[in-house]
């Protein structure tokens, strides 16, 4: 399937390069163990990703653990709950998604399965508050499971300054940036970030922002990115 960002470079006459700025690692079993959850008191799952599906399975395998056929799987998109059958029987599940890929509708999609249900939240050592939050403050019945960490890439031999845009889609990618660049400074180089946790994370080291989504009227990255070009050649 094409990229909309090839699209993108290709309407407006652009080079758009993909830099990872942080790899994901998972957490040994040995690792997990302390934080003294058992998976299988768990009735409902949450995953956020496909990251989070990955290594909840190689977790389950290092202990041994086998989820019940009850439990119940929440996740943020129809792409990230298909994305289950890499692991197991999806049909046989009871698997819950959103139709429109953010977190609101899963909110009420936990709502509605709160009563009698202890969720685990599987996430990285630095992750989004926004469910941890709305759960806490809606008295869920929940833990949190961290299963990977997220590591700075060495980006020591890039010039940022050989673009004229950078797009951030976590705030760990903010954090390698720091640790890459201890003395970076912005100048005139024009930054982007996806989720609110990740403007925070810019704004918090005193950057300032250009393009911003999921907004009302530009709910991705891509159709932010088109926009901002767009005006950018009237």
């Amino acid at each position: 399937m094409k990229s909309p960002y090839f699209e993108i470079a290709s309407k407006y006459k652009v080079n758009i390069d993909f830099q990872p700025f942080i790899n994901v690692e998972g957490i040994p079993a040995k690792d997990f163990r302390k934080q003294r959850l058992t998976l299988n008191d768990f009735t409902g799952v949450i995953f956020t990703s496909r990251n989070a599906i990955d290594h909840f399975y190689r977790i389950c395998d290092e202990l041994r653990v086998k989820m019940s056929q009850e439990t119940k799987f929440f996740c943020t998109s129809e792409a990230i709950a298909l994305y289950l059958q890499k692991y197991t029987q999806y049909r046989k599940r009871k698997v819950f998604y959103g139709d429109s890929n953010n977190n609101k509708e899963l909110r009420n999609l936990l709502f509605k399965h709160r009563e009698g249900t202890k969720f685990l939240y599987i996430c990285a050592d630095v992750r989004k508050d926004e469910i941890p939050s709305f759960m806490a403050a809606n008295n869920f019945d929940f833990n949190e499971g961290v299963m990977y960490k997220t590591v700075p890439n060495d980006l020591r031999s890039i010039n940022l300054h050989k673009y004229d845009l950078v797009i951030f889609f976590s705030p760990s990618g903010i954090i390698s940036l720091k640790q890459n660049f201890p003395k970076f400074e912005q100048g005139n180089l024009r930054i982007g970030a996806y989720g609110k946790t990740t403007a925070d994370a810019i704004f918090d080291e005193g950057l300032k922002l250009h393009i911003m989504a999921p907004l009302d009227e530009q709910p991705s990255i891509v159709l932010a990115l088109d926009k901002y070009l767009k005006d950018s050649n009237k």
